[in-house]
């Protein structure tokens, strides 16, 4: 574990597993948990011997939580910040939920400086609001009910989130009451205002002027039983703007797919990382 400071002067938390020598891959987790969802395969790519670096979000976990900054051209920045203060080069960005955005926003704003692969996993991208040129987006009432939840009772919000979230009684299978306590734990870690704010940034930012910046192989894992993140709305639109992207879509499987399809995920990704 290390801290790392950002352009502007934030202290970000930053894991950074396995041999230095190897290839790294960097990890940003979804909104409203830490990157402690992207433990158990950082493991297994450390002992694989690629190099895993992970962080917390500003505003969540064991990173600062400043007042501005949670718009995705920051959140890039960020996350240019981690690439430099780690040295990475020649790295595969993993975006999962909200962390797609950044990958998308990196690979326009800081032109994929350094990224070898990329990979979307049950992501934001390319755009979640639905609008006249966009109607298979979720409609504001929705975010406007999540919004109005979170200032009301958070704590009360989010135990109702992480079931959808994660499929409970629906996805055969999904999770452990554990996984649910485990989930609800690192979401309170979070600050009341970057959950706010963040929750903006992901559900009114429109990535589709980012995607033709992909130039490197590109990855898109999405469930099909998502109910946070419709795989209409997100996996499939990105696959089809996304130049050469591979789509592989897990059928039935919802929003939190680094605990519900943990394995299958795994085995994904790792030969992705590999090929």
């Amino acid at each position: 574990m290390t801290m790392i400071t950002t352009r502007d002067g934030t202290q970000l938390y930053v894991k950074d597993w396995g041999p230095k020598t190897g290839r790294p891959v960097i990890m940003m987790h979804g909104w409203p948990l830490t990157s402690d969802t992207w433990d158990d395969f950082a493991v297994v790519a450390a002992n694989a011997g690629f190099r895993a670096i992970s962080y917390d979000r500003r505003g969540f976990g064991r990173s600062e939580q400043p007042w501005d900054g949670y718009e995705y051209d920051t959140l890039a920045d960020d996350l240019a910040d981690v690439i430099e203060a780690t040295g990475a080069q020649d790295a595969a960005l993993f975006g999962f939920s909200m962390g797609g955005g950044e990958v998308a926003r990196y690979m326009s704003r800081h032109g994929g400086k350094g990224v070898s692969k990329a990979a979307l996993i049950a992501s934001v991208v390319p755009y979640m609001a639905q609008t006249p040129d966009n109607p298979d987006g979720v409609p504001q009432s929705v975010f406007d009910e999540m919004t109005a939840g979170m200032k009301e009772d958070r704590a009360h919000f989010f135990h109702g989130f992480l079931k959808s979230f994660y499929g409970v009684g629906v996805f055969t299978g999904s999770v452990s009451e554990a996984v649910l306590d485990w989930s609800f734990q690192q979401t309170m870690m979070a600050g009341l205002w970057p959950t706010l704010a963040c929750a903006k940034a992901f559900s009114s930012t429109d990535f589709r002027p980012d995607l033709p910046s992909f130039k490197v192989p590109t990855l898109i894992i999405h469930g099909t039983g998502d109910q946070t993140v419709p795989i209409e709305t997100s996996g499939r639109a990105a696959a089809a703007a996304v130049p050469g992207a591979t789509l592989i879509e897990y059928d039935g499987a919802p929003h939190g797919l680094f605990a519900s399809n943990k394995q299958q995920l795994t085995d994904d990704l790792m030969a992705f990382l590999r090929s």
